[in-house]
């Protein structure tokens, strides 16, 4: 080279934190696990001088052992933590109670959710009524009447 040495070790180092930003820029969330393979290699390299050939076999085999420990944080988060309602608003609304702004019968009416309207139909409801969503048509509510139970 032009008289600029580096330790193989620190490019090691420096690979795997430039992927980690890389990661931050355009998420994939896999530029992660072959980032800290390229750390752990470059660890390793600095602490030992490995060759060349033991920094590439062993830079395999972290990233190999970090894709699949990956995988499987990831598999295993997305299906104990994944909300499946998450981007379905009207289906969320199931079993919420709401107030009757327009008679509800069973061909139309309108409800108050939240800050909002919505087509609702079911009932019997007039104006002012509570009522519960128990199901969801198109972008019609599906409502009846809530019952309160009389004081004891």
């Amino acid at each position: 080279m032009n008289g600029l040495e580096i330790d193989p070790g620190w490019l090691w180092l420096i690979g795997g934190v430039l992927l980690l930003i890389f990661e931050v820029l355009a998420p994939g969330f896999f530029l992660m696990f072959v980032g800290a393979a390229a750390m752990a290699t470059g660890l390793f390299t600095v602490l030992f001088d490995l060759g060349t050939a033991s920094q590439l076999g062993l830079f395999a085999l972290y990233a190999l052992l970090a894709v699949m420990v990956g995988r499987r944080v990831y598999a295993n988060a997305a299906r104990h933590g994944g909300d499946p309602l998450l981007n379905d608003r009207s289906a969320r609304l199931v079993g919420k109670v709401v107030t009757v702004v327009a008679a509800v019968d069973e061909h139309n009416g309108r409800v108050r959710v939240a800050d909002g309207e919505w087509s609702a139909r079911g009932g019997p409801a007039q104006p002012g009524e509570r009522v519960r969503i128990t199901g969801v048509d198109g972008n019609c509510l599906n409502v009846e009447a809530e019952r309160i139970l009389p004081p004891a």
